[in-house]
């Protein structure tokens, strides 16, 4: 499935970064979560997140997002230091999109109406609410499904919905925590595909992190690896997988990419 970088349009990228950490620490009680980091992400990337479980890569997105303030260090997105804003405006101001490991919609309401209900908070006018949810249903092929109740959807669908339901409100940087978590073979391809094509077709900034390494590193541009609160190792998946800290810390002799 690595082969799926091959079709990806890098020519749009540029070294402005979107998310900047700066000696960024983080405690939960007497445990050091993440120790003095520091990392960019730059608009247009597809980044990568890997770790032992535990190592803070959802606590990265808690912090990104406003959910917990770190202890010490800046958090910046498009340059500006975003600690004074609270999660709401954050999002909105910065326009972060978040897709959840777990949950992120409403069960007992069916897909069109999980769409209407978040459409409400996050697009002022009617006519616009519709035409975005009628481009989300068509872009990933929901129009069948739309009167189904997400608690029946498979979890491919349900994971199709969440991420129509965070694109709403059309964002410039999309987070999604454990992706590729408990989904068949078929059903990860489709994702890295909606990953790459989201990339290509809307220039979205996306950040990723899972534990399925190679499902990650098919369809991220760089990769870092976090252990022990630090950041291990940064790179293209091709040259991560050689890291020899990478090696030590996550993969191991017998990972192989390709």
């Amino acid at each position: 499935m690595a082969i799926i970088k091959k079709f990806r349009i890098k020519s749009f990228k540029n070294t402005n970064s979107i998310i900047e950490f700066e000696n960024v620490s983080l405690s939960y009680g007497n445990r050091l979560i993440l120790d003095n980091i520091s990392f960019k992400i730059n608009e247009g990337q597809i980044f990568g997140m890997l770790g032992p479980n535990g190592v803070g890569k959802s606590t990265i997105f808690n912090l990104i997002t406003g959910l917990v303030n770190p202890r010490n260090g800046k958090i910046k997105i498009t340059g500006e230091d975003v600690s004074k804003y609270p999660i709401y405006l954050r999002t909105k101001k910065f326009k972060v999109g978040y897709v959840p490991q777990y949950g992120g919609f409403f069960s007992d309401l069916t897909l069109l109406d999980n769409l209407k209900a978040i459409s409400e908070i996050v697009i002022e006018s009617k006519n616009s609410r519709n035409e975005r949810i009628n481009y989300l249903l068509s872009k990933f092929e929901l129009e069948n499904l739309k009167d189904i109740k997400a608690k029946f959807l498979s979890g491919g669908q349900k994971k199709k919905l969440v991420i129509a339901l965070s694109l709403l409100s059309e964002p410039k940087l999309l987070l999604l925590d454990e992706c590729f978590a408990a989904l068949d073979v078929l059903t990860i391809k489709m994702l890295q595909e909606i990953i790459v094509n989201l990339q290509q077709e809307n220039r979205i900034t996306i950040c990723i992190c899972d534990h399925q390494a190679r499902d990650l590193l098919a369809c991220v541009d760089v990769a870092m690896i976090l252990s022990n609160g630090k950041v291990i190792a940064q790179d293209t998946p091709s040259n991560l997988v050689k890291n020899i800290n990478a090696k030590n810390a996550y993969f191991g002799e017998s990972f192989k990419f390709n």
